[in-house]
């Protein structure tokens, strides 16, 4: 990762199954000005069972309480139809991503060669999944939404052994035993990202707490990046500010359209809108260190307190607290010298609101 805040325009399923509407997406997310458009790959029949049902903001933004089968199966998307899209994205000018939801989708998706592999925060305790994206060698990004601490150490013993043995585990007792080998040869994670959220659509401004990005990355030492379910504009920005070198948020064309995620969603006016003040505030941060900028020196020149007589000073008389002042002046010794100042004597004649240029040995 670079200063840069990697932004991914999240389109998810809000395509609708329809690959005309996918490609608007793609459009809007580079007009936006986003890095990458991400979508999602699955099959239902992978997915979930046909009893699953679905989540309350599904049924809510849906309209309907048909269950999880039904409404993923209308919203998957074929493999022809994600090599176009990908190319389609290549023309674009923007990354293409996909997050998996099996092995199976995740497999079909490196072909594409995408940034990272994003594991979606259903899947954080999805152990063969994370094995197998392990063993991809890309770059991981891990959405931790309705994960304790607990959970996203698992999750993480699973990708460091995943990233050095070929093998299969025998369980949870080899993985720690395998990670505490390779903790005290010195070997650590490398190129995973994890990326905080909350799982609630849309998540209320007092529980987006963006303090879990810093806690995040002291506690695992990795990079943090925010995924972003509130109905903010300003919400991404602020987690910029808070550390965050990555932010995902949901777009739609229309929160008005029907389906699971748009009511949630970013319109694209709102999504260019969030990216300039991500843009901003990567600008206005600037560097862990207090210095005047170069064109501060000539105001200080003329804004600056300087010594000055009050009344008119014989040479040879004492400056006293009556006798001296402050004032803005061109010229003269900084105020903060006055009681330097104070006792000693005048080197010359001054008159009054002379500035005093010197502090005479005495």
């Amino acid at each position: 990762m670079t200063n840069k805040t990697y932004i991914i325009a999240e389109a998810g399923v809000n395509h609708n199954g329809d690959i005309a509407l996918a490609k608007q997406l793609v459009d809007a997310a580079v007009q936006a000005g986003a890095d990458a458009v991400k979508f999602q790959t699955f099959k239902a029949d992978l997915l979930v069972t046909k009893d699953t049902p679905k989540a309350g903001y599904q049924a809510r933004n849906t309209g309907e309480d048909n269950g999880q089968y039904a409404m993923l199966k209308a919203l998957e998307l074929t493999e022809q139809q994600h090599v176009e899209l990908h190319h389609y994205c290549q023309l674009q000018g923007i990354d293409f991503m996909s997050t998996p939801f099996d092995v199976k989708s995740m497999h079909f998706l490196l072909q594409f060669n995408m940034p990272f592999l994003k594991i979606p925060s259903g899947e954080v305790n999805n152990a063969l999944l994370l094995w197998h994206a392990a063993r991809t060698g890309l770059p991981i990004i891990l959405s931790t939404g309705m994960a304790t601490l607990a959970d996203i150490e698992y999750a993480l013993a699973v990708i460091l052994y995943g990233r050095h043995n070929p093998k299969l585990p025998t369980g949870l007792t080899e993985i720690f035993k395998f990670r505490s080998t390779l903790l005290a040869q010195g070997v650590t994670l490398e190129n995973i990202m994890l990326l905080h959220c909350t799982t609630q659509y849309p998540t209320p401004l007092s529980d987006v707490n963006l303090k879990a990005i810093p806690h995040l990355n002291s506690t695992f030492g990795l990079p943090v990046g925010y995924s972003d379910h509130s109905d903010s504009v300003l919400v991404p920005a602020l987690a910029v500010a808070n550390g965050a070198v990555c932010v995902e948020k949901h777009f739609t064309l229309s929160r008005s359209m029907k389906g699971p995620d748009h009511a949630a969603s970013m319109e694209p006016d709102e999504l260019k809108q969030m990216i300039k003040m991500i843009r901003e505030t990567e600008v206005v941060q600037g560097r862990a260190i207090k210095f005047p900028q170069t064109y501060e020196f000539d105001t200080q020149q003329i804004a600056r307190q300087r010594l000055v007589t009050r009344t008119p000073i014989k040479c040879g008389e004492s400056f006293t607290c009556d006798n001296v002042t402050t004032a803005r002046s061109p010229r003269g010794l900084s105020a903060i010298h006055y009681w330097d100042l104070i006792n000693t004597h005048a080197e010359r004649d001054y008159n009054e609101m002379d500035a005093i240029c010197m502090i005479a040995d005495q």
